[in-house]
């Protein structure tokens, strides 16, 4: 993870927290990353957890100003990987569709590189035929998924939905950064 370049997009759920501990811990193993937050994320977490976490700037606009590239470019240049954790149903649908209307999902487009996605939401809304085959065309398009696992929600049930602990991820970004070549 030593110098690897990670996206951390966080979307709108309860499960955000966890990607403050997940941003820590690819902090502490040396990798260097930039946090995004929806306008959904920030409803759950503030950018300042981040921003301490990482040691850079969360990144919340497309139309930032500190970019004159647009973030989306300058972003999905700079990086190596993207994790997207949590992903809700909403970034999955507008990604397995093409939809562009807000930095995350115009950074996808321009992004490259591997993509590590997350999901957490509800048991039913996972279950539903629309998300499902979101979830396959993303596969197919080559985005590869951690989760989710079954267990207990914030909806209080349990059942399938529950996003992947931050290790399980953590785990999956070093196979993915495994693949990369060196120095990139």
């Amino acid at each position: 993870m030593r110098d690897r370049e990670i996206l951390l997009a966080v979307t709108g759920g309860v499960a955000a927290y966890k990607a403050a501990a997940l941003a820590s811990s690819l902090v502490q193993h040396g990798a260097k990353v930039t946090a995004i937050l929806t306008a959904g994320a920030e409803k759950f977490i503030g950018a300042p957890t981040f921003a301490a976490l990482t040691g850079r700037r969360v990144v919340r606009d497309l139309f930032d100003e500190g970019e004159p590239l647009g973030a989306h470019i300058t972003l999905a240049r700079q990086a190596e990987v993207l994790c997207i954790a949590p992903a809700t149903a909403n970034i999955l649908a507008k990604l397995a569709h093409g939809l562009a209307d807000d930095l995350l999902s115009t950074l996808y487009l321009s992004f490259t590189g591997p993509v590590l996605i997350a999901p957490a939401m509800n048991c039913e809304m996972w279950e539903k035929p629309s998300v499902q085959r979101n979830v396959a065309q993303l596969k197919e398009d080559g985005c590869q998924f951690v989760g989710p696992e079954a267990g207990w929600l914030s909806c209080r049930e349990k059942g399938p939905g529950r996003m992947s602990s931050p290790e399980a991820i953590f785990a999956r970004l070093e196979e993915v950064c495994k693949g990369l070549p060196e120095g990139e």
